[in-house]
């Protein structure tokens, strides 16, 4: 939606300095500045990763109350669907419950990364994978802008932590920002193009983001085009004139204008420049402006259909639980064996639907586990509920769990209701532990038992220990159901609906073993990166670490089989991309979905980087004994790493492969393509003579100069000098011109790479084409990577360097006879590049003894004298 830039800029004309400046902030905690003469209305805000909240009554402490509203489940449960056109119907229908309360913008939705279990956030978070978070994000803002409703990605950048978060300095390089942190806001803001990204509270890299001009100009507006405004988190503003510069549009909540008069004031002084605010002032127009045109697309406020918006939630939490265990089919609940059942736990009477902090719902019901299951099994079966436990650990609970555990012992399968409590995770603090309370895992050791036929569901934000998990016979993680969550598991635990949802993170087998562990959450104010692009599955799969469930795992109550498509063109087209297909038979006897997952990864790769990466996903409807054939498109982008030295993204050349399967570890489709090396970048004097190796002049020229210091050496590198070989590749273009006591110079350094990166001619060149002084200095080959040419001699030096001093050899051939100095010994030791006293403990004693050694070191220090 383009709005009429010349009557924006018209208007901003118009406006008087102080006018500008009041628009850089709330009017209130939820709306933006007014001037009905200028056309300019308010826009309305509004919490709502995963319902809206819209805050009613002032309270002397806490959260206001907020009118009731659809409670949908939040995003670590809906992200396990994997199923983009369910977070494209999620979105819709909460923008329509907006419209009907008069809300403009949604905050929300969340995209951050969960770089670790223990964020007490994540909660509102997808993933720990970028596509899979930018992709579900993406569709969450289509959907509300098909409802003509504006929406909030949130929070950029790198908002992994609450520890701190106001203040906390996140060292990221450059590489983990590109490919983990800021992917998943790229896909979303390229792809959907949201009405505001609000900017988090944190630094990067010693930058507050709220007036960073590297990611909030440069890098969102700049290169990634986001044509919307830049709100800050509420209260994330701390230098305001900084923000105005760095490109932040919109602070919030409103304040009184206390920052507004700072900006006026710096303009006034000539601080700040007027061009820049004028700029800010005009998308701010703009934003006005696209609320009011979505507001007339929808003039005739909604009537909201609470029965439906429950169906739609349900539908969420039915689509998204994970099954990770079934042993001997204990689930779904067979109606004609099991005639006592036994519920136990709390939250099967009263569930933990959602998190705490600012997008707590008031939903408009709760369906509770409890009410749905019996309804189902009755009459044939008999439930037998008992509370097993209470969240508040200090009172005593062992009378209940001796009851809970008596019901069970008399029943004929035991459903386990088990989760975190509330106060275990939120807004505003982060979890120190994965695991449920005591209580809990103690009941589950002696329920188990007793029961052989038990089934621990799970109620949880973010993943919890299962140190546990060999003793129930299933297990179902249901993470956070919203408002339905409990007729979705009643339904999909008697078999109405089937599992189909997947892991969208590492469940780990403790916390030792995650990848931000020892980095986490810092010290005081700061938190180093230091698994940098090893985040979630990418860093277990490059440990080879063991794990207790995989990302991308989930079972069904059928299964299917895997297979390849075989004579497919796996080559690029004219619009680089190409198609791989697969077929998938579901095998059991009952229908189900499955979720594809295609990766990429290079075996023998050049670059640190993970084994394999998602790159695309499909969910597929499939019936029992049917099979399915399904494509992807793959693009060169979906090889790319980020090279931070060409600040590009790039690929490598040479066989990557494609894998096909159920999870990040079951891929049992596997394709190799063969990948063009594009990537060539102009060489520079710093650039490594190894990269000349990289394109077909540089190995022209790399092999004139080889050729030239091996006539200076008398013999073959490749075969004789790994030693010198390493070195020489490892050093930099520039660095010849020292170490080779000026046989090349600055000039040599530039005609080389005006050869390497130029097409001039290279037929007839040679090494005295590429050197400055064409004749040959003495003894430069032997100090090419040593400028110490007096060094003294000694049984602790290499024998490299002994047998190139002519004084030295003579020593030695008082002491050996002259075969010895062709011997494979000797040039074995010139290879490993070891030194002459630790050669002589390798060696024969009757070749080479302790006190020839000794001899020789009483000559070798004689000679230092004589020096």
């Amino acid at each position: 939606m383009t709005m009429d830039k010349k009557l924006i800029r018209k208007i901003r004309r118009n406006m008087n300095l102080e006018e500008m400046t009041s628009l850089c902030s709330g009017k209130t905690a939820w709306e933006t500045m007014n001037y009905p003469q200028y056309g300019i209305e308010s826009v309305v805000m509004a919490d709502g990763p995963h319902g809206l909240r819209v805050e009613e009554l002032e309270c002397a402490l806490g959260m206001p109350e907020a009118k009731p509203a659809t409670c949908f489940p939040p995003a670590v449960l809906t992200a396990c669907s994997w199923d983009a056109a369910l977070l494209e119907k999620i979105g819709a229908t909460i923008a329509i419950e907006a419209r009907a309360e008069g809300v403009d913008l949604i905050l929300g939705p969340g995209i951050n990364i969960k770089r670790s279990p223990l964020c007490g956030r994540n909660f509102e978070y997808f993933s720990e994978d970028p596509l899979l978070s930018g992709t579900l994000g993406k569709h969450f803002i289509l959907g509300a802008k098909n409802q003509n409703v504006g929406t909030t990605i949130k929070h950029f950048l790198a908002n992994n932590q609450e520890t701190h978060r106001m203040t906390v300095n996140e060292k990221i390089d450059e590489r983990a920002l590109r490919e983990i942190y800021l992917k998943g806001f790229e896909i979303a803001i390229k792809e959907s193009q949201p009405m505001a990204v609000m900017c988090s509270y944190n630094s990067v890299n010693g930058k507050f983001l709220s007036q960073n001009s590297y990611f909030l100009t440069k890098i969102l507006r700049e290169e990634w085009g986001f044509e919307g405004i830049v709100i800050s988190d509420w209260g994330a503003v701390y230098d305001r004139v900084k923000g105005v510069a760095a490109g932040l549009d919109l602070e919030m909540p409103g304040n009184g204008g206390i920052n507004n008069e700072k900006i006026f004031d710096r303009i006034k002084e000539g601080r700040l420049k007027i061009t820049t605010l004028n700029a800010m002032v005009e998308r701010l127009i703009d934003f006005s402006f696209k609320a009011k045109e979505n507001r007339r697309q929808h003039e005739e406020i909604p009537v909201i259909n609470v029965k439906k918006h429950h169906e739609i939630a349900k539908m969420a939490a039915a689509e998204s639980m994970v099954l990770l265990k079934n042993e001997d089919k204990t689930l779904p609940i067979n109606q004609e064996k099991i005639k006592e059942l036994a519920i136990i736990g709390c939250m099967a009477f009263d569930p933990r639907y959602q998190g705490s902090g600012s997008s707590k719902i008031n939903p408009y019901r709760i369906d509770d586990a409890y009410d749905r299951i019996k309804e189902l099994a009755e009459p044939d079966i008999q439930i037998l509920p008992h509370q097993g436990y209470v969240h508040e650990e200090l009172i005593e609970q062992a009378c209940l769990g001796e009851e809970a555990i008596e019901l069970a012992t008399k029943s004929d399968m035991a459903l386990m209701f088990l989760g975190l409590p509330d106060r275990y995770e939120s807004e505003g603090y982060d979890r120190t532990n994965l695991n449920l309370p005591e209580n809990q895992i103690e009941l589950i050791h002696k329920i188990c038992e007793v029961q052989p036929n038990t089934v621990v569901i799970l109620s949880n934000g973010g993943v919890v220990d299962m140190s546990w998990a060999d003793k129930p016979k299933a297990i179902v993680e249901m993470f956070l159901g919203g408002q339905a969550g409990g007729g979705a598991i009643a339904d999909l635990l008697f078999g109405k609906a089937n599992f189909c949802g997947k892991l969208t993170e590492t469940i780990p087998m403790k916390l030792e073993d995650t990848p931000s562990y020892i980095n986490f959450p810092g010290i005081q104010d700061e938190v180093i990166y230091g698994e940098s692009i090893f985040v979630g599955y990418r860093y277990y799969d490059y440990t080879k670490k063991e794990v207790r469930y995989p990302f991308g795992f989930g079972l069904s109550y059928t299964s299917f089989h895997y297979e390849g498509l075989e004579n497919q063109d796996l080559c690029f087209d004219t619009n680089n991309s190409f198609e791989v297909k697969c077929r998938v038979t579901n095998t059991g006897d009952r229908d189900g979905k499955e979720i594809l997952q295609l990766y990429t990864g290079k075996k023998n790769t050049k670059i640190t980087r993970p084994l394999r990466e998602l790159r695309h996903f499909k969910k597929v409807f499939i019936p029992a004994g049917k099979s399915v054939e399904v494509s992807f498109e793959i693009s060169q982008e979906d090889f790319n790493y980020y090279n931070p030295s060409t600040q590009k993204w790039e690929h490598e050349g040479g066989i990557h492969e494609i894998y096909i399967g159920s999870s990040s570890q079951d891929l049992p489709v596997v394709f190799e393509v063969s990948l063009p090396d594009n990537t060539w970048s102009p060489l520079t004097q710093y650039s490594y003579l190894s990269d000349f190796e990289r394109s077909a002049r540089g190995r022209v020229i790399i092999k004139i100069l080889l050729s030239g210091f091996e006539e200076a050496m008398g013999q073959n590198l490749d075969a004789n000098d790994a030693f010198f070989m390493a070195m020489l590749k490892g050093s930099p273009l520039r660095k010849l011109v020292e170490f080779s006591n000026g046989i090349f110079s600055e000039e040599s350094i530039e005609k080389i790479l005006y050869l390497v990166n130029k097409n001039a001619s290279l037929e007839g060149l040679t090494f005295e084409d590429l050197i400055a002084v064409k004749e040959k200095k003495k003894g430069w080959i032997n100090s090419f990577f040593s400028r110490n040419d007096d060094q003294t001699i000694g049984i602790n030096s290499k024998v490299r360097d002994i047998v190139n001093n002519e004084d030295a050899m003579k020593i030695l051939r008082n002491y050996f006879e002259a075969d010895a100095f062709d011997s494979e010994y000797l040039q074995i030791a010139i290879r490993m590049g070891v030194c002459f006293d630790k050669a002589q403990k390798l060696l024969p004693d009757d070749f080479f003894s302790d006190e020839m050694l000794a001899l020789i070191d009483l000559d070798f220090k004689n000679l230092a004298k004589k020096k």
